[in-house]
This record gives C-alpha cells, sequence and structure tokens, in this order.
C-alpha cells in the first residue's frame, strides 16, 4: 500500500516517470496525500539548486527566485497554479454553487483567475528573493516546495468534503485521518525549526498551513468541499506563506 501510495503521488504532483501505482483506492489516495512531501523532494532539490547556482554566477535575487519557481512549475507541470487560476475564477464567478463549480470545471483561466496566479507568483517570487537576499534562499526554496505539499494531507483530512462526486477531489477527499494530518505538520515544523532558527520555522510552516487553511474553509463553505483545483490552490498559497515567513 505504501509503495502504491508513493507511486501515486510521485506520478501526480511531479513529472518524474514512475511505475503506476498497483491499485489506487481511498487508502492508497490518502497515503499519496500524507506522502505528498516526500514525492517532492526531486522538485525541492531543483529549486534550492537552481538558487545556488545564481548566486554563482551572480544573478539578481529576483531573476534567481523566478527562475527556481518555474522550474518548480515545469517539475509539477502547472497542476497547482491551473489549480489556483480555476479555483479564483470559481469563487469569483457566482454565488451559486453548481455555477462556479462548471466555471472550474471549463478549465480555462479568465481574469480574476489570471490576476490571482500573477499576484501569487510575485508575492511568493518576491519573498523568495528576500530570503535569497537575507542568505537562506537554498533552504528556503527547499523548504517552501516541501511545506507547500504538506498541506494536502490538511485538505484531505477526515471530515473535509468533496464538491463533486467525481474527480480527484473525490478520490482523496476525507481520505486522511486528522491525528495523521496533525502529524505531517508536526514533523515539517519540526524539521524547519531544526533548518532555520526554530522561531522562524515554527512561523513559515505554520503561516503556509494558515494561509491554505483560510482558501480551504472559503471554498468549503461557497463550493461544497474540495476539489482537484482546490487542492492545487491551497498549495500555492501554502508556498506563498512559507515564503514570506522565511523572506526577511
Amino acid at each position: 500500500m505504501i509503495a502504491d501510495a508513493l507511486r501515486m503521488a510521485v506520478g501526480t504532483l511531479t513529472t518524474v516517470r514512475v511505475p503506476a501505482p498497483g491499485l489506487i483506492d481511498r487508502r492508497v489516495a490518502g497515503g499519496a496525500m500524507v506522502l505528498a512531501p516526500l514525492a517532492v523532494v526531486p522538485l525541492a532539490a531543483a529549486a534550492s539548486m537552481i538558487v545556488f547556482l545564481g548566486e554563482l554566477a551572480g544573478l539578481p535575487a529576483f531573476a534567481s527566485a523566478a527562475l527556481a519557481l518555474g522550474v518548480v512549475a515545469l517539475g509539477s507541470r502547472g497542476l497547482h497554479l491551473d489549480g489556483l487560476a480555476d479555483t479564483a475564477d470559481g469563487l469569483g464567478a457566482s454565488y451559486d454553487r453548481a455555477r462556479a463549480l462548471e466555471v472550474m470545471r471549463r478549465g480555462d483561466s479568465g481574469p480574476t483567475g489570471i490576476a490571482t496566479l500573477v499576484l501569487v507568483l510575485l508575492v511568493q517570487a518576491g519573498a523568495l528573493a528576500g530570503a535569497i537576499s537575507a542568505g537562506h534562499g537554498i533552504a528556503a526554496a527547499a523548504a517552501a516546495v516541501i511545506a507547500g505539499r504538506g498541506v494536502l494531507s490538511l485538505c484531505c483530512a477526515r471530515g473535509v468534503p468533496s464538491a463533486r462526486p467525481e474527480g480527484l477531489g473525490a478520490t482523496v477527499a476525507g481520505s486522511v485521518p486528522v491525528w495523521t494530518a496533525a502529524v505531517v505538520f508536526a514533523v515539517l515544523a519540526g524539521a524547519a525549526a531544526l533548518v532555520f532558527p526554530w522561531w522562524r520555522g515554527l512561523l513559515a510552516v505554520t503561516l503556509g498551513y494558515l494561509a491554505a487553511s483560510a482558501l480551504l474553509a472559503r471554498c468549503v463553505q461557497r463550493l461544497g468541499g474540495v476539489t482537484g483545483d482546490v487542492l492545487g490552490g491551497c498549495v500555492e498559497v501554502a508556498v506563498a506563506g512559507v515564503l514570506l515567513a522565511l523572506s526577511f
């Protein structure tokens, strides 16, 4: 089950080629969400390497940050960025739940989605540039990628419903025990506290989780639950939150 869950996580969240899971059920799907931070370690390493090479080459901090975020986007097929844009379009389209979900299903980005995408990416790039200028950009890039995917277990914790009866959201919604999601948070926060000054590490992971929780709560209220797009949106706002806390 763990092997299938890891394969599902890597295959879904990255472009790394792995064998297909032998079985995908709710247990495997929940395990994939729990193992998401582990699955994206290659993306975290790539982002850190770009920051390192940028510093070595004397690139401006913002340029290095933008390149690092671009590599992560390519390495995840732009999955979460697309989800963020679609979620923003859905939330901005109508107070009617069915109408909002239909807008999200279409997949084409409207003005709200594009504006949200640009603003969040600017925040991420600016915050990572700040971390690079402060001397801990390499660690900040990795921490943001890994902790950002950690919120997937929170979004899929038991008690969080699916907005639709089908799709990725329906497969993973409510598939993670609450205590497991709490353990994922504790492990990520503890690791960050060891890498950075303890208060900064705790603040970074906590702020990322709070940002994701705010979006998650809004989506549950407006849409009735989570979808695959909502999961992607929560990842991106969590990354922004982590980087903001590490930007100074």
